[in-house]
């Protein structure tokens, strides 16, 4: 009896106390009104509605009942959403000022507050001088040859098993981003830094709640120890006085002028940046290349025609692959890994008749964007030819727009070029299971991770 009773209790207490929710969220007196919408539960918001289900389904059930712009509540933030082109130009270029670039509390605490995705004005300039210098073509292209070896190395050791591809490719990003940041020495290092990084990104998303057992707790200590691995690493470098040409000694450089913490935030950074997304992406291109066996086959001859033989690949090798980029550009439209970006309003921010309160998130929905019907006809087909003809501006977006565009998405092009270079040309592979879904949290990506068997042609053939 007492335990109905209670739950009775708690039943009511948590009503009201949704009730006053909403009605502060919607009691603020502005001139204009708030975007319509609803914020959910307290606390937690729409946090699950999202991220349990296909995000094109909330955006899209949203969008037919509010219009482009509504409000919502994800990860603990009260947020407005935006769908339209004109909407995200609005927010990431001619307002910029006017919208910091932000992160639920959670992610931004594990990153470290000194990381580039937080600031704005001179700092984040600076910082993203520094991060260019070490990822414009003019470095990378020296890259080449290291990036090709983790590439072979990462198919080889695939071959002839059954493997979780997401997982695969989240090895072979990992250990190129470390490549980029601390150059070979990352050998020296690597097996440390993952095991801590494993840990942390387990809590990236999770409720920043610091309590024993809890994901984010356990997130926050492989973090001090990552800051550890990367002082440790630092203090190396300084005692050797040698040169080295990374981002590492871009941001340790004398005319840098940043901080211990300040290099740390930013190296664990730019790991969280060039990781999971290109991973998620290599993912879905397995996919589709696997179930469009016509592409393939273009793809496939098209690698072929720039095969070194044991020269390797050139950096002028991967500037010559137009068909195989189309590929890369249709499958960052049709997954959209990144299905928005985080700003923060840095006042009160009128648009569309809606007022948009200081310190809410507004959040500009790339995923809906690269699925409009009225955008891209047909927007669930994977149809790599689309990408002939340039995209209209601020109507694809898989790295972000103005000045917090990714600074590393030459980068990523290359690794991704790379593997599949060597993937089309000496291996086939087949996806395994009949399972043909897609899970979500944070990123969408094919049920179970992809599970597929790779095999070099010519075995495959036997």
């Amino acid at each position: 009896m007492y335990t109905v009773i209670g739950l009775a209790l708690f039943a009511a207490f948590v009503a009201c106390f949704h009730h006053l929710y909403k009605l502060m969220f919607n009691s603020y007196g502005f001139r204009l009104p708030l975007p319509p919408g609803t914020l959910g539960w307290p606390y937690v918001g729409e946090t699950f509605e999202l991220y349990s289900q296909d995000p094109n389904v909330f955006f899209a059930s949203k969008q037919k009942k509010y219009g482009s712009i509504f409000k919502s509540h994800i990860l603990g933030c009260p947020c407005v959403m935006m769908s339209s082109p004109a909407a995200a130009k609005f927010v990431l270029v001619t307002n910029s000022h006017l919208f910091k670039p932000t992160f639920p509390a959670s992610k931004q605490r594990m990153l470290g507050p000194e990381a580039i995705f937080f600031h704005q004005g001179q700092y984040h300039q600076k910082l993203r001088k520094l991060v260019l210098r070490a990822f414009m073509p003019e470095a990378i292209k020296t890259h080449v040859s290291d990036v090709e070896a983790i590439a072979i190395h990462s198919l080889r050791s695939c071959e002839g098993r059954l493997i979780t591809t997401f997982h695969e490719m989240k090895t072979y990003t990992f250990n190129v981003a470390l490549l980029s940041i601390f150059g070979k020495d990352e050998i020296l290092y690597r097996e440390d830094l993952k095991r801590c990084y494993y840990v942390l990104e387990q809590g990236y998303n999770s409720m920043p709640v610091n309590l024993p057992g809890t994901l984010f707790r356990k997130s926050m200590k492989a973090r001090r120890e990552l800051a550890q691995i990367v002082a440790k690493i630092i203090a190396t470098r300084r005692e050797a006085k040698a040169e080295h040409n990374d981002l590492l000694a871009s941001f340790m450089g004398g005319s840098a002028g940043l901080s211990d913490e300040q290099i740390t935030d930013n190296v664990i950074g730019v790991i969280f940046a060039a990781r999971d997304t290109t991973a998620s992406l290599l993912t879905w291109i397995l996919k589709f290349l696997a179930e469009n066996p016509t592409v393939l086959e273009a793809v496939t001859k098209e690698q072929e025609a720039v095969v070194r033989g044991e020269q390797g690949l050139s950096w002028a090798d991967t500037k010559n692959m137009p068909l195989t980029t189309r590929v890369i550009q249709e499958t960052l439209r049709v997954a959209s890994i990144l299905s928005f970006t985080f700003r923060e309003a840095v006042k009160d921010v009128e648009y569309e008749g809606y007022i948009i309160p200081k310190g809410w998130k507004v959040l500009p929905l790339f995923r809906s964007i690269h699925h409009s019907p009225d955008l891209f006809p047909e927007p669930e087909k994977f149809d790599p030819s689309r990408f002939e003809v340039s995209p209209k501006p601020n109507t694809f977006m898989p790295f972000g727009s103005g000045t917090h565009a990714c600074p590393g998405n030459e980068l990523a092009k290359l690794e991704i070029l790379v593997l599949l270079h060597h993937l089309t040309t000496k291996y086939r592979w087949s996806k395994v299971g009949t399972q043909n879904g897609i899970q979500y949290g944070p990123f969408a990506l094919p049920q179970s991770g992809l599970p597929l068997r790779l095999a070099r042609k010519e075995e495959a053939a036997v």
